[in-house]
């Protein structure tokens, strides 16, 4: 919910899996970029510069660019650096309600178009509310097992697509890329 390839590689995915000429079931899992993140958050830019050193404007300006061209907008003057648990638990909820992929684009636009604070309970309330979710308030023991997986399976960045349970494309590649896959994972699982 908190890396712009994560969105971007999500956006193109969505168009390859459309593409695609047999059924794909998509399932959402969690990972957390910044595991230690507040709840209360702090600016986006702040958090990157002291990440990553000095001006990240250069690198933010490529994200922009590259996300306008997939016809996403990205403000990162106005994001909002805060925990993802929260999030990640409503999107496991949402994914319960058949509505997993709508809560997670609209997440995304949150955290990255809107400027809002994506841990804050009334904020994530709000935008359930938005998207048809009961928020039940449970799934938090499932993310968290996920996001054990996940270090056990060695996942260390994202975005990371596994397909059929083993196998893996990591980055947000292009669409043809993604269609690719999904074609020749097919092949490889109903030979």
């Amino acid at each position: 919910m908190v890396c712009p390839w994560c969105y971007i590689g999500h956006r193109r995915f969505a168009r390859a899996a459309a593409r695609y000429a047999g059924e794909v079931e998509v399932t959402y899992r969690p990972f957390e970029l910044n595991p230690g993140a507040p709840a209360e958050g702090e600016p986006l830019l702040e958090a990157l510069q002291r990440k990553f050193g000095g001006d990240v404007s250069q690198m933010t300006s490529r994200v922009t660019a590259v996300g306008a061209a997939e016809g996403l907008e990205f403000h990162f003057d106005r994001a909002v650096s805060a925990s993802s648990f929260e999030a990640h638990r409503l999107i496991e909820v949402a994914a319960r309600q058949g509505l997993g992929a709508e809560m997670t684009e609209r997440l995304f636009a949150a955290h990255f178009t809107d400027g809002l604070n994506i841990a804050d309970t009334g904020v994530l309330a709000k935008l359930a509310a938005e998207v048809g979710v009961s928020d039940t308030g449970e799934a938090g023991d499932e993310v968290r097992e996920q996001l054990g997986r996940a270090r056990e399976l060695g996942i260390t960045s994202v975005p990371f697509f596994l397909f059929e349970g083993e196998f893996g494309v990591s980055g947000a590649q292009p669409e043809e890329t993604f269609l690719a896959a999904l074609e020749e994972v097919a092949e490889r699982t109903t030979r």
